[in-house]
């Protein structure tokens, strides 16, 4: 898999926010089939920083209802991806 279409884009929502100032964890929403170190390997290209842990999980698409049919969102892959001490990624803390 191509490193450079691992990661689609940053999370940020305010429990992600929160997650990045708090512990240091970055969430972004990955391609689906990839796995932790394809997110590692990505982190470590894009950002030049060094990951501690990387944490997946596959939030499930809604089902949804317009009149009499039915049709069902797309399934989203995150990652939350935890950097080693004294690292950030800097285009998270401009402003």
């Amino acid at each position: 898999m191509d490193l450079y279409s691992v990661l689609k884009k940053p999370v940020l929502s305010e429990k992600a926010n929160g997650l990045r100032e708090d512990l240091g964890q970055y969430t972004f929403v990955v391609n689906e089939k990839a796995n932790k170190l394809d997110v590692r390997k990505a982190v470590k290209l894009c950002f030049g920083v060094d990951t501690d842990s990387v944490n997946l999980h596959v939030r499930r698409g809604k089902l949804k209802r317009k009149g009499h049919k039915i049709g069902a969102q797309a399934n989203i892959k995150r990652a939350i991806v935890s950097l080693k001490k004294g690292q950030k990624i800097d285009i998270f803390e401009s402003k």
